[in-house]
């Protein structure tokens, strides 16, 4: 039998059921609308607990101003809020200046758990007349599963603190898309370090079956060095130490524009893009475009598998962003996406550049746990076997020989002596010591004193020592004045002896075109061709013999992934990069004393000079106290 389809209205309980799949889809969600409200009432301390991961408990306490009875009422009801501003213009969503605004999270939570409301309001001018001369009590109001009971009074300090329990009892087939109690408590754990982040007025602190895993507290205020003592306190000491400020402005038809945050060194990676935060007016998000310009930014100081670490906050005029795009408010769409693309591109470049030569300090860190001290001595191992007596003819020769190699290394010009290399031929080892009257103190990277099996730079610095890798560091020196050439002089473009023509989809071609322009400033001219179809006249020379079908379907697949041509652009570097590789000092390759300090005076006067074309180190300092503690002097 047929079944007569009719239209119908569904019963509330089931549209808030379904309106709660949308906001609420797993704790660290509940979390994120709770603490989202909490900040909008002005908390500066916000306590986080959580039960099985945030399944069975989650409580949320602050002492922002609190909710009168009225507000408690009005508050679970749906699209009730006081975010918005009054009146029924169409621009009030363009206009959002809080992190909630949709009055969707009580009612939604508890359409599908047990909920506990408990608000003491702050105590003010505004306050009911017939509430003036009587105190004001905290009262309490629970929900479970969409149903409301009474308001009562309760015990509470001035704030908010709300408990729910058993989410999804409501609805038990969400319960399976949930993941382990360790999985979810991470996840909250990420949401509320990104809160913390966005907001170091705030103390946070976060406790998950009785051990508390997270907590900041307020920083004093909105300077620079707050924002890092928190980024810090987030992300790790090691990104405090290795982050560089970054900053940049733009006047907009709409008003002020700011980019603000810090960015790791490129010698500071990781293997995923986990460490990267970004921030819209406050609101933690995540966006391709945003990822896309921090990867422009590091494209040519990182390999193709290394990530950098950065946490920028993006302010602008409330009507130039969009974040009404989905219940979870974690995406946002630009007015003028290609504005915001180049700001953070090139406020990272410049604070990158502004770095010069300077390197992570966990390079140093590396290097020195890579040193194996011998434990003997200390019930940690055998004492090796005494090493067989010497004649005094062998003593006289090994004492020489130390007499020899500490003049080296101190400055001290003992007399050369020559010997036969591998090859045959006799050379003078030859060290940076033609100036030892001038202080290590007046240069960064110190004065070179020897060099290692023809591939390493020994300098002394004021406090320690350096050692550079002579080809990685020549290598990043060449990379560098071949980009000056570039961007000087152009790309040199080489016009093709027989144009080609690049069969595309008819929306693939127009995207092409409609950047033709840009294009053009990367040495490809293009022309179009008929429906889905784009004529090549010239192409970039460092290009010369590559397939420029490929080239063209790359440029077509970057444009419509990032909405900027990255992909040659990276292409063209990668090749520069290669070019500079091969043209650069090679390892085994003898350096005199002169060689070695005009490389490490051009290194510091280099930016980038920290890290190779491939994202390695150039070279690693160690600090006289970090070398005392290898041999136990410390």
């Amino acid at each position: 039998m047929k079944l007569e389809k009719k239209i119908r209205k569904l019963s509330e309980g089931t549209i808030n059921r379904i309106a709660a799949g949308e906001v609420v889809e797993r704790p660290f969600s509940v979390v994120k609308e709770l603490v989202e409200n909490a900040i909008d009432a002005d908390a500066t301390r916000i306590d986080i607990t959580l039960g099985a991961g945030g399944k069975s408990l989650i409580i949320v306490s602050d002492n922002g101003h609190g909710m009168t009875p009225d507000d408690m009422m009005l508050a679970i009801e749906r699209h009730a809020t006081s975010k918005l501003p009054e009146g029924d213009g169409g621009d009030r969503l363009f206009r959002v200046s809080t992190l909630g605004f949709r009055g969707e999270a009580l009612p939604s939570i508890g359409a599908v758990a047990k909920m506990t409301i408990t608000s003491r309001p702050i105590e003010n001018s505004d306050t009911h007349e017939a509430q003036k001369n009587a105190p004001i009590s905290a009262m309490q109001l629970d929900i479970t599963a969409g149903k409301i009971g009474d308001l009562k009074p309760a015990s509470g300090t001035q704030g908010t603190r709300i408990e729910v329990r058993d989410l999804f009892f409501a609805t038990p087939a969400r319960l399976k898309f949930l993941k382990s109690d360790r999985a979810e408590t991470t996840a909250v754990g990420d949401v509320v370090r990104r809160l913390a982040m966005a907001y170091p007025g705030v103390g946070f602190s976060l406790t998950s079956e009785g051990r508390r895993s997270f907590a900041v507290t307020t920083e004093p205020d909105g300077s620079d060095a707050s924002r890092l003592n928190r980024l810090a306190a987030v992300m790790g000491q090691d990104f405090g130490q290795n982050a560089v400020p970054v900053l940049a402005e733009r006047e907009t038809e709409k008003g002020h524009m700011r980019l603000t945050g810090f960015a790791g060194l490129p010698t500071f990676n990781r293997a995923s893009a986990q460490m990267q935060y970004l921030f819209v007016n406050g609101r933690p998000v995540k966006d391709r475009l945003l990822n896309g310009a921090v990867r422009g930014a590091y494209q040519d100081f990182l390999a193709r598998n290394r990530h950098p670490a950065v946490a920028l906050f993006i302010e602008l005029d409330s009507s130039e962003v969009d974040v009404n795009v989905h219940p979870a408010k974690t995406e946002v769409r630009f007015r003028d996406p290609g504005l915001i693309r180049s700001m953070i591109v090139g406020a990272l470049r410049t604070a990158l550049a502004e770095a010069g030569h300077r390197a992570s300090t966990t390079v140093a860190d590396t290097a020195l746990r890579s040193f194996s001290v011998p434990s003997y001595g200390r019930g940690g191992g055998e004492k090796p076997s005494a090493p067989p007596m010497m004649n005094s003819t062998q003593m006289q020769d090994a004492a020489d020989s130390l007499q020899g190699g500490f003049a080296q290394l101190s400055g001290y010009e003992a007399p050369p002596q020559t010997h036969e290399d591998q090859s045959g031929e006799p050379h003078i080892s030859s060290f940076g010591n033609e100036n030892i009257s001038e202080s290590v103190d007046a240069y960064p990277l110190g004065l070179a004193r020897a060099q290692l099996h023809e591939t390493y730079v020994l300098a002394q610095t004021g406090d320690g020592l350096v050692i550079v890798d002579q080809h990685a560091a020549h290598e990043r020196l060449v990379y560098e004045r071949m980009k000056e050439d570039m961007a000087a002089q152009g790309v040199e473009r080489q016009i093709l002896l027989l144009p080609e023509v690049v069969e595309l989809e008819s929306a693939e071609a127009d995207r092409l075109m409609g950047r033709s322009a840009e294009l053009a400033e990367i040495g490809f001219v293009l022309e179009s061709f008929g429906e889905g179809a784009v004529l090549v006249r010239e192409i970039p020379t460092l290009f010369r013999g590559a397939d420029v079908k490929q080239l063209v379907q790359d440029l077509t697949d970057e444009i419509a992934d990032l909405g900027a041509a990255l992909a040659i652009k990276e292409k063209l570097e990668e090749i520069c990069s290669t070019l500079a590789c091969h043209g650069s000092v090679r390892s085994g390759r003898r350096l005199n004393g002169a060689e070695m300090n005009a490389l490490l005076r051009e290194m510091e006067a280099t930016p980038h000079a920290g890290q190779c074309n491939h994202g390695r180190p150039t070279y690693v300092e160690l600090k006289l106290a970090d070398i005392e503690k290898l041999f136990g002097r410390r």
